[in-house]
């Protein structure tokens, strides 16, 4: 199984890089984390609805890539998971043979067309969290799901 995350957005800080790197490296083979940026479109002082939407093309053309596998949107207003339930539909999802794809929009949220055509959509948090630091908590909360999993004692 493949986890891919396709993130609007590049040149993160060192920490995020590192962060997401060290969760990234903990993962098996069997459920590898593969991290997909896409730039953002040149920001202007113009139509915010016309730059989301060009993000939302750039992730609908990486989306090709990954015919038959399970698309989630990430939303403030998507579904909350607890550790358990991720580490669930992790275990389903591997059990399938079905790759797994988290979508992550820009600073002015996911395009509503890509998040429409997602299977899912899941939130993070309630709260807003800056995109640089999203990459790092999927990453960690994968690793934790799969800890679950195997009975690793990372997670207590």
């Amino acid at each position: 199984m493949r986890i891919h995350i396709l993130a609007i957005g590049t040149k993160m800080p060192a920490w995020v890089n590192q962060g997401f790197q060290e969760y990234q490296k903990r993962l098996p083979p069997d459920m590898r984390l593969e991290l997909e940026e896409i730039p953002l479109p040149k920001r202007s002082r113009g139509d915010t609805g016309a730059l989301v939407r060009a993000e939302g093309e750039a992730l609908e053309k990486r989306l090709e890539k990954y015919p038959g596998a399970h698309r989630v949107a990430l939303e403030v207003t998507g579904r909350a998971l607890d550790t358990p339930a991720l580490s669930e539909k992790l275990a389903t999802l591997r059990d399938l043979g079905q790759d797994l794809i988290l979508l992550v929009g820009g600073p002015d949220g996911l395009c509503p067309r890509v998040s429409a055509a997602a299977h899912e959509r899941w939130s993070l948090s309630a709260l807003t969290l800056p995109h640089p630091l999203v990459r790092v908590l999927l990453a960690e909360q994968l690793y934790r799901g799969w800890t679950l999993l195997t009975g690793h004692p990372y997670h207590r």
